[in-house]
Order: C-alpha cells, then sequence, then structure tokens
C-alpha cells in the first residue's frame, strides 16, 4: 500500500526554523520527484518546493525561496523540508506529493501542521 507519512510539524515562534519529514513507502521511491505544498485558511494550495528524482535539482516557491530547503534521501525513502527565518504567513498544512510525471501517477499525504505564532 501507498503511504506518505509527514512529521516534524509543530508551533514555532517568529524566526525560528522546522525540519519536516516525509517518509514514503509502497512505490519505488526514486522513480518519483517529490514535492512540498501548503495550504492556509482561506488561500489556495500552494507549491513550496519540488525536487527531482536524484535529488540534483530543486525548485522554491518565491514566498519562500532563500528560507526554505528542500532534500531527498533515497536510501531511506524520505524527503525533508527545512524551514528557516519562519514567518506567521508560513502557517499552514504542509503536504507531501510524489509525482511520476510520465506515468501520470500522483500520491499525496495527509499532512502536517506547522504554525508561526508568537
Amino acid at each position: 500500500q501507498v503511504q506518505l507519512v509527514e512529521s516534524g510539524g509543530g508551533l514555532v515562534q517568529p524566526g525560528g526554523s522546522l525540519r519536516l519529514s516525509c517518509a514514503a513507502s509502497g512505490f519505488t521511491f526514486t522513480s518519483y520527484a517529490m514535492s512540498w505544498y501548503r495550504q492556509a485558511p482561506g488561500k489556495e494550495r500552494e507549491l513550496v518546493a519540488t525536487i527531482t528524482r536524484s535529488g540534483r535539482t530543486a525548485k522554491y516557491g518565491d514566498s519562500v525561496n532563500g528560507r526554505f530547503t528542500i532534500s531527498r534521501d533515497n536510501a531511506k525513502n524520505t524527503v525533508y523540508l527545512q524551514m528557516n527565518s519562519l514567518k506567521a504567513e508560513d502557517t499552514a498544512v504542509y503536504v507531501c506529493n510524489a509525482d511520476s510525471t510520465n506515468q501520470a501517477i500522483r500520491y499525496w499525504g495527509q499532512g502536517t501542521q506547522v504554525t508561526v505564532s508568537s
């Protein structure tokens, strides 16, 4: 069975850091590009970061560029999102996504809540 299980969310003060993890199972992890999306109340889902199958190339949304870093460990079937210099506007549910573009297959996790507040 396919699973994407996010962890690492929580409450953090502005300027703080969190590291999110997404553990994948039930599919060939190395065949999928991985991404993090987020959705806040009243806003549409936003692409935060994406990383290629090899992990050699990453891209970021404008609002997080320079503050967040996506990475993957293919030996552990895990993708990470290091979040630094957090702002209140980063508050959202962060969701992990696996995308096998050529096979038209996408998987989604259930999300983990990140709240940035004093």
